[in-house]
């Protein structure tokens, strides 16, 4: 599958816009990606291992957090993840 950087992100994960790797399902793909850039891991996940609730990751064009198995969803390799921090701003 291919999972797609965000630039803020970029810096963490050698510069890359995006990476690929095979996995069984969306997490085992966030844990192959931050096994392999493990400055990421600190950015997308609680020290408890969850997602960070300002961290969106979509599957296919798809909201995570609403899929019937969210993290656990089985993905192949023409499966596309994004990853889409939150930012926060005003006046």
């Amino acid at each position: 599958m291919k999972i797609f950087i965000p630039t803020p992100l970029r810096p963490y994960a050698g510069g890359k816009d995006a990476v690929e790797l095979q996995a069984p399902t969306i997490a085992a793909a966030l844990d192959e990606l931050t096994q392999s850039n493990p400055e990421l891991r600190k950015h997308l996940f609680t020290e408890q291992g969850k997602v960070r609730s300002f961290v969106n990751l979509y599957f296919n064009d798809e909201d995570v957090r609403y899929l019937p198995q969210k993290e656990e969803t089985e993905v192949s390799a023409n499966d596309t993840l994004t990853i889409i921090p939150s930012i926060a701003g005003g006046l």
